[in-house]
């Protein structure tokens, strides 16, 4: 893509950002009537100025860089200086067979990292979205990396926002923001222009942000920023701030290579001091010291170890967790904290509705996620009454749809409410067919309700209203409840006043427990009612009948609780680091059994380091937290002496991915956290991490006993070289260097046989 610098974007020219601004004060500034869009001799224009609406790209390495790392590692470099020597003093068969070994070592390991990397390139196929633009007049639809600055763009409800944009007009317009903010809820959106110009991103109700979907309504707007100036593309930008960590086993091998050529070197000049006070020829005494630096080295170590992660790496693959290089399959081994999302990872990322507090009693609903099977269970144990009243509410005062397969368009708790009807056993789709809107008033975060007005078909009998229409109204249940004045009550209606105490009882429970709570009520309308209502609905959402609140929360992953017991049980401190409010949070903590503490990402701004450190082990559950914020505590954790594994699939994430020891990124999330992260969850299961983890750690084990292995083997070669010449046996020279590579060779290779096919050790997590 072109380069530009991000002072060329619109929006730096002036101090007053987007959202301070007025329509026509940022169409002046944008230079476009919204009416007619930009012309096609503006747009090359501007793309040659600004470059395409896209995010740069980390290059994957070449295949030379690759090699060239596998070659600069230290066991490699002593084998070519052993090599370099053979040749000189005319072992020309020890050298080849050196340089193979070396060569071998290098091809091995070049090719499994190639192909870690080729598994990711694959789930980074992605296709291109593509706009609705408006341009010289007439709507186009086009890839949506051809956007510039200007460009005056339609969206609607299930549409990916294609660039950071000012809103121009809107119609009960819901954005998903939390592949930017963390926050799982979508907002609402409206033109009206903020006055504050120090607004926080997840409060600037007046744009939209490339890469957040729309869930409800329809909007017009104004590209401001494309490419890296876009949001998106800033938070991105701080990835490549954070310099990626090296793996303990990284740092173990070349640990141990200096100790293995510090021994070598001190017995070669032992050899030789020994060697010239005898007055031994320098072909000989060359020979010697080769031979000796030979029995210092590990020669089939770094084959082995990219073996064995090359094995790790393919039964990773087929547990569904994807490493782009092959030292990470290590990583996870030595995990000592996780660091973990809520959303999609610990729980499905399907809201789910189940409790519901109707007529005066409990109901626990059974199912979860988008499946439209499960029933509705009496809290006390006795028979359900018919929810048919319920059932319409759920579906004519929601825009969402649910297909057979899970998929949904529109608002997730909206779905959550669908998938309800299904259970009770009303279809959403044939409902809203036969009971068209006649009026409706939609959701609005000023008065928190939507109101839909109907005329009752004729298959509805006098059992369930009375009155030719109705009106069906959801929202907040404090709001609803204040424009009750009746409630269906174990069948019948009862005045407001007697029950309104066990509402608001019932309300706070759901709410204590996490969930988010809606209310549901009806008003029956006269046909004068209605013919008011044509010209004046709000008048018409009161004197209205409460019929039922319903707990609404994404559910935990049926297998995340074990997998969070197996990571603490092995010693793995869990902690979830999430967008979402603290109480949501902290329940959903609790029933994953993690541990104690809960602290906002504005606390958490505030603690110095050293607190941070001392109070960890009571912090377990972070909530409403900053990029920045994450990218810290993964730092403060490393500093403790933690392996730190941290999950995440937005963009928000990626940095605190770079900065952890493994960043591990869900195979659904964004390009940007993908591409920072180390290992890549296919599933999105935290429970897959976990056994990565216990993979890693068994992968660990073996290549730790080799590694004990070979310093037994080398200990013992090398006392032998050593002895030999300062006992002057056999003149000095216990064995000569090609000798003592095939000795080395067959001793080993057996053992090494061993190592890989071992079965995997069932202890390995307690």
């Amino acid at each position: 893509m072109t380069a530009i610098d991000q002072s060329q974007a619109p929006d730096r020219a002036s101090a007053t950002p987007w959202h301070a601004l007025s329509i026509e004060e940022i169409t002046n500034r944008l230079d476009v009537d919204p009416k007619a869009g930009l012309s096609s001799t503006e747009v090359d224009r501007r793309i040659t100025k600004y470059g395409p609406n896209e995010l740069p790209a980390e290059p994957s390495p070449s295949i030379w860089a690759v090699a060239w790392v596998q070659v600069s590692n230290p066991m490699n470099v002593m084998l070519l200086v052993v090599a370099i020597a053979s040749f000189v003093i005319g072992q020309e068969e020890t050298g080849i067979v050196i340089g193979i070994l070396v060569t071998l070592n290098v091809v091995m390991g070049a090719n499994q990292e190639m192909k870690a990397k080729a598994s990711v390139d694959a789930l980074e196929e992605l296709q291109v979205p593509t706009a609705r633009v408006r341009r010289s007049g007439s709507i186009e639809e086009i890839d949506s990396t051809g956007l510039v600055p200007g460009d005056v763009v339609q969206v609607e409800a299930g549409d990916m926002v294609p660039a950071d944009a000012r809103i121009i007009n809107s119609a009960s317009l819901e954005v998903q923001e939390a592949a930017l903010t963390g926050e799982s809820a979508p907002i609402a959106k409206d033109p009206v222009t903020l006055a504050e110009t120090d607004v926080a991103l997840g409060d600037r109700t007046d744009v939209v942000f490339q890469n957040t979907q729309v869930t409800r309504g329809t909007a017009t707007i104004v590209v401001t920023d494309t490419g890296v100036t876009t949001e998106m593309g800033r938070i991105a930008g701080m990835v490549t701030t954070v310099e990626r960590s090296r793996s303990p086993l990284q740092i173990e091998l070349d640990g141990m290579t200096k100790v293995f050529g510090i021994l070598a070197w001190s017995a070669v000049a032992i050899i030789a001091i020994f060697g010239m006070a005898r007055g031994m020829d320098s072909d000989t005494l060359i020979l010697l010291c080769v031979a000796t630096a030979i029995s210092a080295i590990p020669t089939g170590l770094p084959t082995f170890v990219q073996t064995m992660l090359s094995s790790g790496s393919r039964r990773l693959a087929e547990e569904k967790a994807v490493v782009k290089t092959l030292t990470d399959v290590e990583t996870l081994g030595g995990t000592t904290v996780i660091n973990s999302d809520k959303t999609g990872t610990l729980t499905m990322n399907a809201m789910t509705a189940t409790s519901m507090f109707t007529g005066g009693a409990w109901y626990t609903i059974q199912g979860s996620g988008y499946d439209k099977t499960g029933a509705i269970l009496h809290g006390a144990g006795g028979e359900s009454p018919d929810f048919r009243r319920l059932a319409l509410g759920l579906t004519l005062c929601s825009d969402a749809t649910v297909a057979d397969d899970g998929s949904i368009v529109g608002d997730p708790t909206e779905a959550a409410l669908v998938v309800l009807a299904a259970k009770i056993g009303v279809d959403a789709e044939e409902t809203r067919r036969s009971i068209p809107r006649r009026i409706e008033v939609p959701f609005d975060s000023t008065y928190k309700f939507m109101a839909t007005f109907h005329d009752r078909p004729t298959t509805i009998t006098g059992e369930y209203f009375t009155e030719p229409s109705f009106a069906s109204v959801k929202g907040a249940p404090d709001v609803v409840l204040s424009r009750c004045s009746q409630a269906l009550w174990h069948g019948d209606l009862v005045p407001i006043e007697q029950v309104r105490d066990e509402i608001a009882a019932a309300n706070r429970q759901l709410s204590e427990r996490g969930l988010r709570v809606l209310s549901f009520a009806v008003r029956e309308m006269t046909d004068a009612d209605m013919a008011a209502a044509d010209d004046d609905p709000m008048p018409f959402v009161s004197d209205l009948i409460m019929i039922s609140i319903v707990g609404i929360i994404d559910p935990l992953r049926t297998e995340a609780k074990d997998a969070v017991q197996i990571a603490l049980a092995a010693g793995i401190d869990v902690r979830m680091i999430t967008g979402d409010h603290t109480v949501t949070a902290r329940a959903i903590a609790d029933d994953l059994g993690l541990g104690p503490g809960v602290i906002t990402g504005m606390e958490f701004a505030k603690l110095p380091d050293a607190e941070v450190i001392e109070r960890l082990p009571e912090l377990h559950v972070f909530g409403r937290v900053a990029p920045e914020d994450k990218v810290r505590l993964a730092a403060l954790m490393q500093d403790a002496g933690e392996v730190v594994a941290m999950t995440g699939d937005a963009v928000n994430d990626a940095a605190a991915l770079k900065q952890a020891d493994i960043g591990v990124a869900m195979g659904s999330g964004s390009e940007v956290s993908k591409q920072a992260a180390k290992m890549i969850l296919t599933d999105d299961n935290f429970a897959t991490l976990v056994r990565a983890v216990e993979l890693g750690r068994d992968i660990y084990r073996r290549i730790s006993s080799y590694i004990t292995l070979q310093l037994t083997v080398l200990s013992s070669v090398l006392q032998l070289m050593l002895w030999a010449t300062v006992l002057n046996i056999n003149e000095g020279v216990a064995i000569f260097p090609l000798m003592l590579l095939f000795a080395k060779f067959f001793v080993v290779a057996t053992i090494v046989v061993g190592f890989i096919t071992d079965v995997p050790d069932p202890s390995v997590m307690d």
